[in-house]
């Protein structure tokens, strides 16, 4: 199954050349060992050196080039004729280039995600199949309603709005903040007025991020659909400014086990979106972000969850862009900058890098734009004790860092033209347990200080 396709072609008018190829990133070879920042750029230049190295050919104007991010049946290699199986790379997943030269001829090349691994091809392998946007005959038709309009903005999720917590969002140039309530069969939406009011008594836009019970759902699917539609309705009817549809329903931890799947999403982000925009059309819809892995391994799926550009590819292929005003993504496992696409010491998986995760949100919609409703860098600075052995990725990772790291992650954010909304996760969160440690990624560190308030403030030009 193909990862996260993606097949955008952009064609270079021969008359034109000398005038858009800056555009596009293709610069003379003598400034080509100034490689950019951007993962997709970077894989471009270094796979078009090794075309053009391996065919004595000048690939500097093309007219045009194609991309996806895909999934390599049979590995990188597998594009060349005569290859000896036990020189082949265990590379699976990574940025498929076709480029067409002045005179028709057509050379592919693959590259790993972080261009540690590029392979220059034999053959022009067919693409995989691209994404489409369909909507399953069982969907209701959209409500109209207003969607995700305006320019970028930063806000945090909050464990609650007291005064120091409030200090430090705005130092750091914050207007939005999140909570994110439980749902249960029976609640009254009145539930969510208190965390409505308070943020929009300290100043700031209010992001509910309304998550069911996988049990609940599981036992009666269609009903519990409604009926949390109809909840998120009466949430909306409180005039909040963004709702999250669920939370991570890519995985069985918050999903039924047997039935993850994002055909299966998109029917209750579906009805969830109608209800809302029927009770408030200005209420900005926002998936479900699912949990970035890659755990349920080459098959994208199995019984306790599916791979989160699986999932995505799934919700789109059913018509969830249909249903959403922005596309909810999470990023929180990264240990580099976020302008960097390669030297993490696990490998080249796109969920570790910033670059990649947000085109692996971006594309699969037509153009939606992306929410970070979870963005955040693990550091144990200051808590004295180490990171408990499923975090202990993060185990060098500085408060430095940290902060720093934010701030590149929100700039990078508001000069992409993708992401309308960064949410950082998370503000004040002090718990820092064997299983969890939350606190490890909040701004508020143990003691007060919080050097991401300034480097963020700083950014959002406060």
């Amino acid at each position: 199954m193909p990862h996260s396709k993606t097949a955008i072609t952009r064609y270079l008018p021969v008359l034109m050349l000398l005038i858009i190829v800056g555009a596009l990133g293709i610069v003379p070879a003598s400034a080509q060992d100034d490689l950019p920042t951007d993962p997709l750029q970077r894989a471009f230049r270094v796979v078009r050196n090794a075309l053009e190295e391996k065919y004595n050919v000048d690939l500097l104007y093309v007219l045009n080039w194609t991309f996806e991010e895909t999934e390599f049946v049979g590995g990188i290699d597998s594009c060349l004729d005569n290859l000896d199986p036990t020189q082949a790379r265990g590379l699976y997943y990574g940025w498929r280039f076709v480029i067409t030269s002045l005179d028709g001829r057509q050379f592919e090349g693959r590259s790993s995600f972080d261009t540690t691994i590029v392979t220059a091809c034999d053959k022009v392998t067919a693409a995989a199949a691209t994404t489409t946007e369909t909507t399953d005959s069982n969907l209701p038709a959209p409500v109209a309603g207003a969607g995700a309009v305006g320019g970028f903005e930063l806000g945090g999720h909050a464990l609650e709005l007291n005064a120091n917590t409030v200090s430090a969002m705005r130092r750091a140039g914050m207007t939005w903040v999140k909570f994110q309530y439980r749902y249960a069969l029976g609640a009254d939406p009145a539930a969510v007025a208190g965390l409505i009011n308070a943020a929009k008594s300290n100043g700031f836009k209010i992001l509910v991020a309304v998550v069911g019970s996988p049990s609940e759902l599981g036992a009666n699917f269609d009903s519990y659909i409604n009926t949390f539609a109809n909840f998120l309705g009466g949430v909306a009817a409180l005039n909040p400014d963004a709702i999250e549809v669920w939370n991570e329903p890519n995985i069985d931890r918050e999903w039924p086990a047997g039935q993850v799947n994002g055909a299966n999403y998109a029917r209750l982000l579906a009805a969830s979106f109608n209800a809302i925009k029927s009770r408030n059309g200005n209420v900005i819809v926002i998936s479900g972000a699912p949990a970035p892995t890659g755990y349920f391994g080459a098959a994208g799926c199995t019984a306790q969850g599916c791979n989160d550009d699986v999932f995505m590819q799934q919700m789109a292929q059913a018509g969830a862009g249909n249903y959403l005003d922005c596309v909810g993504l999470h990023y929180n496992e990264g240990i580099i900058a976020p302008s960097a696409s390669g030297g993490d010491p696990r490998g080249g998986y796109p969920t570790y890098f910033f670059g990649s995760m947000l085109n692996r949100g971006y594309s699969p919609f037509g153009g939606k734009p992306v929410c970070f409703t979870e963005l955040g860098y693990l550091s144990p600075e200051g808590f004295g004790t180490p990171l408990p052995g499923g975090f202990a990725w993060a185990q060098n990772t500085s408060l430095a860092e940290h902060a720093s790291w934010l701030a590149e992650a929100a700039a990078l954010a508001a000069q992409s033209g993708r992401v309308r909304l960064m949410i950082v996760w998370n503000v004040d969160f002090p718990l820092f347990t064997a299983t969890d440690p939350m606190g490890g990624y909040a701004m508020i560190r143990p003691g007060g200080a919080c050097p991401a308030c300034d480097s963020l403030g700083t950014v959002m030009g406060r």
